[in-house]
């Protein structure tokens, strides 16, 4: 009989939470009796809500959870209606958490860890299981420089930064290293992924206003969130994805880029240099002109080759089945203590 297994996703916001977790959903279809709780997640079951999956827990099973409300909800289930769940928690922190939080993980029956510098930072790790990439839905495309035509971007080929518009996720630092890029690249396109909230609006405008008046407004675009689905279409027909944020829990867009055979250029945050394999697939920088320095190199005859080692490196090192499989490990051994639990109940 297949265990029951329970994954929360509370946020109705796409977040790279609810990415990673998606992902692992997908890889685990048929593996467990799987049941999505809260939010719809794209390429994943019919959500469930929060009531029925306490009454489809009464004989036992797992919650898999990531957010703070969902550490909540899995909580009042164990201790206050006295279910007989385990509860694990995927941390991808690499700095101490607050002190809700940190209670709130002491709690769980098993924290499974993205990275060793995120497990030195939570109790109760059961294991280290780097997030992977779906390798089968992002690959590289036939023809990448018709893949970018078909996206009607403009220019030969493309340059991106995805993720929210913000100082932290280092969005002015992409554009200032993209000014004297495109001067010496005529022929390149650079595109902002991602929305600004209602706080960082004016941060957004500024941006574009600086851009504004280096007469690049037609080269640097601001093309807001793109649609879950959509991704792998835009990611495969780049020849560079540049991230350089200041904080990065762990970060799946260079991983996203290399399954689609694009190389990237990260600052030191996340588990981007691990990604790199000292770079063969990607370039680790500390400064915005090393940004630069480091995206005109690669562009400059690079790209096909360290795409395709890009390649090779998700598939063989990072690919969504090695997560799913560390994952389950831990939850085998939370299904015995289930078992043992409940024959001891019933003796």
């Amino acid at each position: 009989m297949k265990h029951k297994l329970f994954v929360t996703n509370f946020n109705k916001n796409f977040t790279g939470v609810s990415a990673t977790a998606a992902n692992v959903v997908k890889a685990q279809a048929g593996r467990y009796d799987l049941h999505l709780v809260g939010r719809p997640l794209p390429g994943c079951p019919a959500p469930t809500t929060v009531k029925q999956a306490r009454a489809l827990s009464r004989g036992g099973a797992i919650w898999h959870v990531r957010r703070n409300t969902e550490m909540r909800a899995a909580l009042w289930a164990r201790d206050v209606l006295r279910l007989p769940i385990k509860i694990v928690f995927t941390s991808a922190a690499i700095r101490r958490h607050s002190a809700f939080p940190r209670w709130l993980i002491s709690r769980m029956d098993a924290v499974i860890a993205t990275t060793d510098a995120a497990a030195s930072f939570v109790p109760h790790v059961r294991a280290v299981v780097p997030h992977g990439v779906d390798t089968n839905l992002y690959v590289p495309a036939a023809d990448r420089a018709a893949a970018w035509q078909a996206l009607g971007y403009g220019g030969k080929r493309g340059i991106a930064t995805i993720g929210r518009v913000r100082p932290e996720k280092g969005t002015d630092q992409f554009v200032t290293a993209m000014l004297p890029l495109l001067r010496d690249h005529p022929d390149a396109v650079a595109l902002v992924v991602g929305k600004a909230s209602r706080s960082h609006q004016a941060f957004q405008d500024k941006l574009k206003s600086v851009i504004a008046r280096a007469n690049l407004s037609d080269r640097i675009l601001f093309v807001g969130e793109i649609p879950s689905p959509d991704l792998p279409k835009l990611m495969q027909a780049l020849s560079l994805v540049v991230q350089l944020p200041t904080y990065e829990g762990y970060g799946m867009v260079p991983l996203e880029g290399m399954a689609s055979a694009v190389p990237f250029v990260g600052t030191d945050t996340g588990y981007y240099r691990a990604f790199t394999a000292d770079g063969i697939a990607g370039t680790i920088v500390g400064t915005v002109g090393q940004a630069t320095k480091a995206a005109d190199h690669i562009l400059n005859g690079n790209v096909e080759r360290m795409g395709a080692q890009a390649r090779v490196m998700a598939c063989a090192g990072f690919g969504i089945q090695s997560e799913a499989d560390g994952i389950d490990t831990v939850y085998q051994t939370l299904s015995g203590q289930i078992l043992a639990g409940q024959m001891l109940a019933g003796r």
